[in-house]
């Protein structure tokens, strides 16, 4: 069974720009494989199942192939599968991020303006 280092997968799947990026997010400890913390030079094969905590909510994803060059998008798609969990995560938190209300809706007035403090100065001397 074929297997690559797991800074260098994770580059190549396009998770992260370049490998010294990847490698840095592993020795933070943001990549498991197998439910296990990693090192970069962890080897990983088909089948090995790795989550990333790129975003809020981690991805999870299922090697399928591997690859030592950085290739297109369309191609670096086909090294692995996200899990139904995953993505199911994923669409709930998309979900809550549009149902969220935004937060300058809360703000009826905001800062005041130029003219605004100049009027608030005056009505203060006044009285």
């Amino acid at each position: 069974m074929e297997k690559i280092r797991l800074d260098k997968w994770l580059w190549a799947a396009r998770f992260y720009k370049t490998r010294s990026l990847a490698s840095e997010e592993i020795t933070k400890g943001r990549v498991n494989v197998n439910n296990m913390p990693a090192k970069p030079a962890r080897e990983v094969g088909p089948g090995d199942r790795i989550a990333i905590r790129k975003s809020d909510p981690p991805i999870e994803v299922t090697v399928n192939a591997v690859s030592a060059v950085r290739g297109p998008a369309p191609v670096a798609q086909l090294l692995y599968e996200e899990t139904p969990e995953s993505q199911a995560r994923r669409q709930a938190a998309a979900e809550m991020r549009r149902l969220a209300p935004e937060p300058a809706d809360t703000i009826r007035t905001g800062r005041p303006t130029k003219r605004d403090r100049r009027q608030i100065e005056l009505t203060k001397r006044q009285s």
